[in-house]
């Protein structure tokens, strides 16, 4: 619990420190652009739980199509392929906006985005973003980052989840699946 009110911590502190550049942004509901083509939706562990907990409340329906989505786009990442976020709904709204991760959060830009014209964030902002990134993983000292599907995948393995709630950090439990899928030990970066 004390996790999440420091999560929480990193978010708002993110927020009204960039509230300012972001009033200037043309992002607005809908928009998706960087759901869809121009980021790598990376989170931690920690934030990976809230949104593991979150899926646990939607409709079973809702479930069991959000569980094909992830494994495909587990497949299409593992050719390297570029896919569209997996809570990306048909009208390009977030269905965890509330718990999305901080990578999601920290995305902006100045202009509206297409292929041509990717997102321009202000370098203040992109910054200070690096700076939460460093907070979130210390503060995720026991886990790791990386993909959303990668790390919803991982929290999915009754082992590692119940290594990971235990507080215990067992990086030689997961190494072939994150050498090969990019995920990051964030004991490691702090």
């Amino acid at each position: 619990m004390e996790k999440i009110k420091g999560l929480e911590t990193i978010y708002s502190s993110f927020a009204k420190e960039t509230q300012v550049y972001r009033d200037q942004g043309a992002c607005q509901k809908g928009c998706g652009f960087c759901c869809t083509d121009a980021g790598r939706i990376d989170t931690t562990t920690l934030e990976g739980l809230q949104i593991k907990k979150a899926i646990e409340n939607f409709p079973r329906a809702r479930q069991t199509s959000l569980a094909k989505a992830l494994s495909k786009n587990i497949r299409k990442r593992e050719k390297k392929e570029n896919h569209p976020c997996p809570f990306l709904l048909k009208n390009m709204a977030c269905m965890i906006y509330q718990v999305r991760p901080f990578a999601c959060r920290r995305i902006y830009s100045n202009h509206v985005c297409n292929r041509e014209n990717p997102p321009q964030i202000n370098r203040n902002v992109m910054d200070m973003a690096a700076q939460s990134i460093r907070e979130l993983q210390q503060l995720d000292d026991t886990g790791y980052s990386g993909h959303i599907s990668f790390v919803l995948h991982m929290l999915g393995t009754p082992a590692f989840l119940e290594t990971y709630l235990a507080g215990d950090f067992k990086p030689e439990a997961i190494m072939r699946f994150g050498k090969s899928h990019g995920i990051i030990i964030n004991k490691m970066m702090i």
